[in-house]
């Protein structure tokens, strides 16, 4: 096999590979062995028609397809490191010549990875972060916890106001016909929660329980089923029930019930406490996402869009398996969507292109400052990951390859590179 190599222009290259014709001949009789008994020839048992029958029939080229399929994914492989090149995007692959015994010749497109030219990346500038907690806040919090600690009680003498939950029958129509999935009973709506379509909830202040009322709405345009998007619509509504929550008080009662602490002053100093940490802990996330997008800003790169398209595909199929985990496929995702696969990668392109920059800037960052992981934060790393898989450390040491502990050691220099620039970073 040989590979010739050429380079196009933004970060793009082209291989041209060749197999010899010896191999492509044994692909095309493997796949002959392998589909000779799907073809039937008069007088010829199945599986029996010999080779030379079936191409003179059907085509010299019909088992084309399938020992060009066969032999293109190890022969790509090879050229691919034979190359030297570092691609970062799927080939686009082309046939340029196959025919029996000459040699089997394809083209491979691919982006490689771009050469960066830092600018600055010590004492960037970025905004100060300011980590005051509020009495607004801590009262949020309480109020969080009062409602979570509530009970709900049922009202009977008065209409629907904002924030009950009323137990409706309704049932929808358009144009005076009832449509599918408009119905439904003994539903416990919030109102103000922004549960049903916009309108719906507000119409039903006042409504007096067990009397029928008529609430009038537009679908939005944007709404999930297509017969309705835009229509306009009534709903015959009854408040069956109406109930309330009824929030505990805060005072020192309810901060012993819901804490370790004895009175509600210091149940408040702890909620100060956290939600410090935790402005704290975002501060420092929003730090390092403005450094590195100065970096970036000074950096001189060319991103193929091959590059970006490949990191794209692969977010979505990170998504799709975020998905999975938790019980639903992209399929079902996508009818209840409204998307498919060609839409999401589109809007992925944005996020796929800033996490291809960021990973060029600290990779070149990394280089420049010689930021390596050593032995023992190598062994930390493995250490850390048989702990998330619940692992012995020497069973997880026997299934990691040479790839997997590469990558490991990129990903803590990485991490390194992150930590210096933001830690010289400089508030403003």
């Amino acid at each position: 096999m040989s590979v010739q190599v050429e380079n196009l222009e933004k970060n793009m290259a082209k291989l041209t590979i060749e197999v010899p014709a010896e191999e492509l001949d044994q692909a095309l009789q493997n796949a002959y062995l392998k589909n000779r008994g799907k073809i039937s020839v008069p007088g010829f048992r199945k599986g029996k028609v010999p080779r030379q029958l079936i191409e003179k029939m059907y085509g010299v080229g019909i088992f084309y397809e399938d020992a060009a399929n066969a032999l293109m994914p190890g022969a790509y492989s090879k050229a691919v490191e034979e190359s030297g090149l570092d691609i970062v995007s799927q080939p686009e692959i082309s046939v340029t010549q196959i025919e029996k015994g000459q040699p089997f010749i394809f083209t491979a497109q691919v982006a490689v990875k771009p050469p960066v030219t830092l600018g600055a990346y010590k004492g960037v500038e970025v905004p100060k972060a300011d980590l005051t907690v509020t009495e607004e806040e801590i009262k949020a919090e309480v109020d969080k916890e009062r409602e979570s600690n509530s009970r709900t009680i049922t009202v009977e003498d008065r209409p629907v106001a904002d924030k009950d939950i009323a137990v409706i029958d309704y049932e929808g129509f358009v144009d005076g016909v009832a449509f599918t999935g408009g119905k439904g009973t003994d539903y416990p709506l919030t109102i103000g929660s922004g549960t049903f379509i916009p309108g719906f909830e507000e119409q039903l202040i006042g409504a007096e329980i067990g009397k029928e009322m008529e609430v009038h709405v537009t679908f939005p345009e944007e709404y999930h089923a297509e017969e309705l998007k835009g229509k306009a619509a009534v709903f015959k509504c009854t408040v069956k029930e109406l109930k309330v929550k009824e929030l505990p008080e805060a005072d020192d009662e309810f901060a012993k019930d819901v804490s370790e602490f004895d009175t509600l002053e210091e149940y408040k100093e702890d909620i100060r406490k956290k939600l410090t940490e935790k402005k704290e802990k975002a501060a420092k996330a929003a730090r390092e996402d403005a450094v590195i997008a100065k970096i970036i800003e000074e950096a001189q790169m060319e991103i193929p869009d091959a590059m970006v398209e490949t990191q794209a595909r692969q977010m979505v199929d990170e998504f799709a398996q975020r998905m999975m985990s938790q019980g639903l496929s992209m399929d079902q995702y996508m009818q209840y969507t409204g998307t498919n696969v060609e839409k999401m990668t589109e809007q992925m392109r944005p996020q796929a292109l800033q996490r291809i920059q960021s990973r060029l800037v600290l990779e070149a960052v990394a280089a420049a400052e010689n930021l390596e992981a050593s032995q023992e934060e190598l062994k930390e790393e493995v250490q850390k990951m048989a702990d998330m898989y619940k692992m012995e450390v020497e069973k997880l040491e026997e299934i990691l390859d040479d790839t997997s502990r590469n990558q490991m050691r990129e990903d803590i220099a990485i991490q390194k590179a992150v930590e210096l620039v933001r830690d010289s970073a400089v508030e403003k």
